[in-house]
């Protein structure tokens, strides 16, 4: 299958910045622009590439939602944008991605940093917002507030109203939603889950993984799962921070990725 070639979002240092390019991939219903402040900071040192994922923000739709493909899609922005290998960051199901990724095609990884998820299948799932999502009348929107308003009802937190609407575009009066919310409810068991990987893969690069201190997305109980596929794993934890740790603790964030990408001298 041909991979959806992404939009991407690049932040320069210059045309010869030491460090390889680094490479974000953003969770479920986000975009690339919810890491732009720590992307710039990133790119103090070295080039920085932010993409939204496919059937997400300004890239393109496509009918299949897993992480095959979508492994298939960070390769190609590598491939195309970041020359002959690159760090790579996602988090949550950005961060499923890069795992994926490492292991189909660990030689195009300068690193793997992996944000709040372990290569496991969650028992959560999104149902409700993106039920909560379709069923706005989007021809009678042509303001964020009345989306808010009417989002209230299902989804009575202020902060996860606030960030499904920022995928919410409203142009000319005109409203719309970036994401394939039809795909996403069909592939919620893709989404949430985890593939077997085969018998023999594993990727033997640096790799961190970053939890929040709050979050209990990674557990010691999920470690040998991680430790067998990616051998060389380092864990750090972000005190005060739950699942959406680069959001809700930036400063820290950045430092131990930025440490962590210095330290492998790429």
């Amino acid at each position: 299958m041909m991979p959806v070639f992404l939009h991407t979002s690049r932040v320069g240092a210059s045309a010869d910045a030491p460090g390889k390019p680094l490479i974000i991939a953003h969770g479920f219903l986000g975009q690339g622009r919810n890491f732009g402040t720590l992307a710039r900071g990133f790119a103090e040192k070295r080039n920085v590439i932010s993409v939204d994922m496919r059937n997400h923000g300004d890239s393109p739709w496509h009918e299949v939602m897993d992480y095959d493909a979508m492994a298939d899609d960070l390769a190609a922005v590598i491939e195309i944008h970041g020359g002959e290998y690159a760090h790579v960051l996602g988090h949550s199901m950005g961060g499923k991605a890069a795992m994926r990724l490492a292991l189909k095609r660990p030689e195009l990884l300068a690193s793997l940093v992996v944000a709040d998820i372990a290569p496991v299948a969650y028992d959560h799932e999104y149902h409700k917002e993106i039920k909560a999502m379709q069923t706005i009348g989007l021809d009678a929107i042509s303001r964020r507030s009345q989306a808010d308003q009417i989002l209230q009802a299902s989804i009575p937190q202020a902060s996860m109203r606030a960030f499904l609407l920022q995928n919410l575009s409203i142009k000319e009066g005109n409203a719309r939603w970036k994401p394939n919310l039809d795909v996403f409810a069909e592939s919620m068991e893709e989404i949430t889950g985890w593939p077997a990987p085969p018998a023999d893969a594993r990727y033997d690069g640096p790799t961190l993984f970053v939890k929040g201190g709050d979050s209990t997305y990674v557990l010691t109980q999920h470690e040998p799962a991680i430790s067998a596929l990616f051998p060389a794993v380092e864990y750090t934890s972000i005190a005060g921070a739950g699942h959406w740790l680069h959001a809700e603790r930036p400063k820290p964030f950045f430092e131990k990725i930025d440490a962590f990408l210095d330290k492998t001298g790429r």
